[in-house]
């Protein structure tokens, strides 16, 4: 039964540092290359727009996607790791 709870223990744990992970990504992202430094990327151009404002509306949005995609395969890998993929 020890055993047992020290497995679920460990997967919680990695479980919780890649949604943590993810989600300091996702604040990066949409609060500090959006928000925070925008004036500090005004003078990059990406299609047309500065780098700040293509993350405030686009590039935010990609690396969402990506995140789904990140924490899919991720969290494979891990029930695999510990026995329990579907």
């Amino acid at each position: 039964m020890a055993d047992h709870q020290s497995n679920a223990e460990a997967y919680w744990s990695a479980n919780l540092r890649i949604i943590f992970g993810s989600l300091f990504i996702w604040a990066l992202c949409s609060y500090g290359l959006g928000i925070v430094l925008r004036p500090l990327l005004s003078g990059i151009m990406v299609g047309g727009a500065d780098l700040g404002f293509f993350f405030a509306q686009q590039g935010s949005i990609y690396v969402f996607i990506a995140l789904i995609f990140f924490y899919r395969w991720k969290m494979n890998k891990l029930d695999k790791q510990f026995g329990l993929e579907e």
